[in-house]
């Protein structure tokens, strides 16, 4: 395997599989923080501008030489952000604008230009499941912030007259309606420069989150009980990244009174969401973002509600009823695309209204009194099974690869691979539990990636097997080389294969079951194990049947046999990459002409798609037939 290319191509291939999701999360984390560092200066600069200056004139030598300070800095970052432009035409006329000693009222509209701007750049925000409970984020933030910013939030603390800029006074309204949750997150996790505010990095994710909602609802406590509402089409993202000020401009169907029942008690946003609500919510805030000619950003609320909404639910819904299933995936796809161009408000409205009336038909159908166990059970087996059979056949392919060239020894390799991509999957189950949640542009691209690299791969194993079906050719192929060349770098090229096939798989299985649990009552989940473990066994006795079957095969027969599986299964990968990565917004949509979809063999109705399958298809023709003759020859 891998053996006729060069020892630093095969150690390039095994670097490439163990770095690549490595240095595209640096490059992406990089690219992140440079938005975040900048959303963070826009806000503070706004809310703090007014203690600098007034009616022209410096009050504040120490606060204002702080705003000359972070105005600069905004500049400077500016012009490492990709497609930021408009964000350095902010940062420019916001220094500008501070030099020349301009009012607060003016400088308010320029830092709320540059979020918006920033908001479009910015990837959705990870949260955690829940935050922690009211007596816990009390005792966390006496521990952590009340020496500073006083116990009741005041800025009152006792090193406060020892600081300066003093602490923020948290109970101060008329500054709370201009910071953000996600401002004040991140202030805690990286701390602010040139003041006391230190990084709280020591805290868990969980910890800072609380703390943010905390301090956040100090200037909102009110005396009513009376419950808040979540404004039509404002999703958590929303609501976290944007200040209340802000909010009131964008969702003018909410008051400020309702806006600080929610900042005081915010437990409503973490409720278990149906993710069907979250699909009808993100299409009418992308239709709203359309109409305001926010394209980029309608695109993106038009991704989210199927990858973040609908994607989550389809499994149950198509166990119960795949027609309408597929019609959803068609309406959001075309709405999405709708999304993407100018001039379409009347065929985008129309679109929306089509996909939500069969989202609604979807919500009656896996209502809690309709789901029925029969379809929790359905619903569990099939996403096993349906996941857990493209990792059997690479891992048997080359676990039978590695015996048949008599090198049952380095099968501890193939097994460290995929044991490695179990361990995974259950960590990342505690993780979508406890600390944060995958969105679902990270989870598609990571299986898009995945896929690719896999189908690669597999495509080049195929025909590296192939080559060798002639039984006297692998003999001396097995005695001259096999032993010399399938090398300690080529072993672990196999582990990292073995890896990537298993936890793409058990990536996109946990996030499913996560999702399946939430549509379903605490009594049935003796249905959804059942389902899986009944698809457990299924995938053991096809495992064991696939190894006595495959075993049994005389050398030709068994390389023919897998050469095609191993061609077939990188057809399907490929398919299943581009679908996932047009899903993440990263390839185009461009529709065929014709229905066209066979998801079980990764087909879905796109050019793109199809153009990549139809590569590999007509590639792998042309070359078995090159192949062929000689092999006839050779026979003879």
């Amino acid at each position: 395997m891998f053996t006729h290319i060069s020892e630093k191509a095969k150690m390039f291939l095994v670097s490439f599989i163990l770095l690549f999701s490595l240095t595209t999360t640096v490059t992406a984390n990089e690219a992140n923080s440079t938005t975040r560092q900048l959303l963070q200066i826009a806000e503070y600069v706004n809310v703090d501008y007014s203690s600098a200056v007034k009616d022209g004139l410096v009050i504040s030598e120490a606060e204002y030489s702080e705003m000359l300070e972070f105005s600069a800095l905004a500049v400077e970052k500016s012009h490492q952000l990709d497609g930021g432009e408009a964000v350095l035409r902010a940062a420019v006329a916001l220094e500008k604008a501070i030099k020349n000693k301009a009012n607060p009222d003016q400088i308010e509209p320029i830092t709320v230009t540059m979020r918006n701007e920033l908001m479009a750049l910015s990837p959705a925000v990870s949260l955690p499941n829940e935050l922690l409970t009211t007596k816990q984020v009390q005792s966390l933030y006496q521990q952590n912030c009340a020496a500073c910013h006083g116990a009741k939030g005041q800025g009152d603390g006792e090193l406060a007259a020892t600081l300066e800029p003093t602490p923020t006074d948290f109970s101060d309204k008329s500054r709370a309606m201009n910071r953000s949750i996600v401002g004040l997150y991140d202030a805690i996790t990286n701390g602010i420069e040139g003041t006391a505010m230190v990084a709280l990095s020591h805290l868990t994710e969980q910890e800072r989150w609380s703390l943010a909602f905390y301090a956040g609802s100090i200037a909102f406590q009110t005396t009513t009980n009376s419950p808040a509402t979540v404004p039509v089409g404002m999703t958590t993202q929303d609501f976290i990244s944007n200040s209340p000020n802000v909010l009131l401009q964008k969702f003018p169907t909410t008051d400020e009174t309702n806006l600080s029942k929610l900042r005081a008690n915010p437990d409503v946003l973490f409720s278990a969401d149906d993710p069907l609500t979250m699909a009808k919510q993100q299409l009418s805030a992308s239709y709203d973002s359309y109409i305001a000619k926010e394209y980029k950003k309608a695109q993106s609320e038009a991704v989210s509600a199927y990858l973040d909404g609908f994607e989550l639910a389809e499994n149950a819904l198509d166990a119960y009823n795949p027609e309408l299933r597929l019609s959803i995936e068609k309406s959001m796809m075309a709405f999405r695309q709708l999304a993407g161009q100018v001039d379409k408000e009347a065929e985008l409205k129309a679109m929306l209204e089509q996909s939500k009336t069969q989202l609604s038909q979807a919500q009656d159908i896996l209502s809690t009194d309709t789901l029925s166990n029969s379809t929790l059970f359905s619903a569990s087996l099939i996403i096993l099974l349906r996941e857990g059979i493209e990792a059997i056949l690479v891992v048997l392919a080359l676990a039978t690869v590695l015996v048949k060239t008599e090198r049952r020894d380095a099968l501890k390799y193939l097994h460290f691979g995929w044991t490695s991509a179990l361990v995974l999957g259950v960590a990342t189950w505690w993780a979508a539990q406890n600390l944060v949640t995958i969105s679902g542009a990270s989870r598609e691209i990571m299986e898009g990636m995945g896929a690719l690299l896999a189908a690669v791969i597999l495509f080049y194993v195929g025909f590296w097997m192939h080559s060798k079906t002639n039984a006297s050719a692998w003999q001396a192929y097995i005695k001259e080389n096999i032993h010399r060349h399938l090398s300690t770098g080529t072993l672990w090229g196999i582990a990292g294969l073995s890896f990537i096939a298993v936890y793409r798989e058990v990536f996109e299985t946990v996030l499913f079951y996560q999702a399946l649990i939430s549509q379903s009552a605490p009594t049935q989940l003796s249905s959804i194990s059942s389902g899986f473990i009944v698809a457990a066994i299924a995938l053991a006795i096809i495992a064991w049947v696939m190894v006595k079957f495959s075993l049994r095969l005389p050398i030709r027969t068994f390389f023919s046999f897998t050469t095609y599986l191993m061609l077939i299964l990188s057809f399907i990968l490929m398919g299943k990459a581009i679908a996932a990565l047009q899903e993440a917004d990263i390839v185009n949509i461009s529709a065929l002409p014709v229905d066209l979809q066979f998801t079980w063999l990764g087909i879905h109705p796109t050019w793109e798609g199809v153009i990549a399958q139809l590569l590999i298809l007509i590639v792998s023709v042309i070359i078995l037939m090159g192949i062929w003759p000689s092999r006839r020859k050779l026979n003879a």
